[in-house]
């Protein structure tokens, strides 16, 4: 059987020219597979994945089967392709990419270009959900929209673009208008897009692109949102025809998440699909977004939240502030080099009765240094409680941190796998 993470590594990683040729390419050898699935697309900068979860949940209580594409994965290849939460195996992977092998080698040749690791795995996915005979296919871009290799579907019974933020900038543009130009590549002719407000700068993009496709615009208001509370483990709100809705993810942008995904079932509800306010009320109440605020050990406290930009960083801290505010709280940063890591740095040290512990990842090249982290977080205060050290030996240290303490690991989702295992032989309690 092939080594799967073995074989990944061989695909370059980062975006080539902007094309969809490859991918077209390759839906072609295979008569156009895509164009006969259910999808709803899915972008933006922050909240992709948690929409992508609550739709995934909601769907499989209404008893649909249902295909997932996420990316990146925490701990195995596997988690980015799943039907019905059950990920897609190591047989069932080894078996597709035998399969594809020749083809790639001959477009390879035959093209003098190389197949890039998210092309690779889109495609793997298409093939897998087809073959699967599912009912929809929830498609998470990776990066963008409008060259996203996922954009080669051109029929999704729904798209959803959720924040837009600051990442990316190199590839997507410096301005949040340039940023959902590119996300607002997902929208697509006739057909419906779901967003939330954001700025009017924002906004008008998304409408312009619905206007000149024909989409139809669905912008979800924030006064909408009613009656919102919270406690220790739900979240509560009141969204058009439904009251008390109960959701089980922390922060408020995740009942904002809520209400696109809501406003979705809407419109497939209205496509002839059955979405009952049950499902949807089920969905809600037992989603769960392993990375995202994940509680990885009741004692010590430990959460991971794998808030990895400048917009990610201050929903994070709106959290602390709702349910953390009294607790000492102690802050492991790993970042990715290629990250705006100097300003998401300044913001987590607004914290002034913190712990920080600055690590460089899992030592590879993608993270930025510890020194270099420590080198601009001491600009923004060198008075306060800062450390060097690897990600191991921040995680041994604050096992010893007392039950008035909470832990967060943050800055990045590549470290998630390390973190769980070096947890998992410490044999903290769950």
């Amino acid at each position: 059987m092939i080594n799967i993470e073995e074989y990944f590594k061989k695909y370059y990683r980062f975006k080539k020219n902007p094309s969809l040729d490859t991918m077209k390419y390759f839906m072609n050898e295979y008569n156009n597979l895509h164009e006969k699935m259910n999808f709803i697309h899915i972008a933006g900068t922050n909240g992709k994945g948690s929409c992508s979860e609550i739709i995934n949940n909601i769907l499989i209580e209404q008893g649909y089967n249902v295909g997932k594409f996420i990316s990146p994965h925490l701990i195995r290849y596997n988690e980015r392709i799943s039907v019905n939460k059950i990920d897609i195996s190591d047989e069932e992977l080894t078996e597709i990419i035998e399969e594809l092998e020749p083809k790639i080698k001959k477009y390879t040749e035959e093209n003098n270009i190389n197949v890039t690791f998210f092309e690779i795995t889109t495609i793997i996915a298409l093939l897998y959900f087809y073959r699967k005979n599912v009912d929809f296919v929830i498609l998470e871009t990776g990066i963008g929209g409008l060259h996203d290799c996922t954009n080669i579907i051109t029929k999704p019974l729904v798209s959803i673009i959720a924040s837009i933020g600051y990442d990316h900038m190199n590839m997507l543009g410096n301005t949040l208008t340039e940023i959902a130009y590119q996300k607002a590549g997902i929208i697509k002719q006739n057909s419906d897009t779901v967003v939330f407000e954001q700025s009017t700068g924002v906004n008008n993009v998304f409408i312009e692109e619905c206007n000149r496709k024909n989409n139809r615009i669905h912008i979800v208001l924030k006064n909408e949102i009613k009656n919102y509370k919270y406690d220790d483990k739900y979240q509560y709100f009141d969204y058009g025809d439904m009251h008390n809705i109960i959701i089980n993810l922390k922060g408020e942008m995740q009942v904002q998440n809520a209400s696109i995904c809501i406003e979705a079932t809407k419109i497939l509800n209205n496509l002839g699909y059955k979405i009952s306010q049950m499902a949807i009320r089920q969905g809600l109440k037992t989603v769960i977004h392993r990375g995202r605020m994940d509680t990885l050990s009741e004692r010590p406290l430990i959460i991971y939240d794998g808030a990895h930009n400048e917009s990610a960083i201050k929903n994070l801290q709106k959290i602390i502030e709702m349910y953390y505010s009294k607790l000492k709280r102690v802050y492991i940063i790993s970042i990715l080099k290629r990250k705006n890591y100097e300003k998401m740095l300044e913001l987590l040290l607004q914290d002034n009765n913190a712990e920080f512990i600055l690590t460089s990842g899992d030592n590879s090249e993608s993270f930025a240094s510890s020194e270099d982290l420590y080198n601009v977080a001491i600009k923004y205060n060198a008075n306060k409680k800062i450390y060097v050290k690897t990600l191991e030996e921040s995680l041994q240290d604050i096992m010893k941190n007392d039950t008035n303490t909470v832990n967060f690991i943050v800055g990045s989702f590549y470290t998630y796998g390390p973190v769980v295992n070096i947890i998992k032989n410490r044999k903290c309690k769950r």
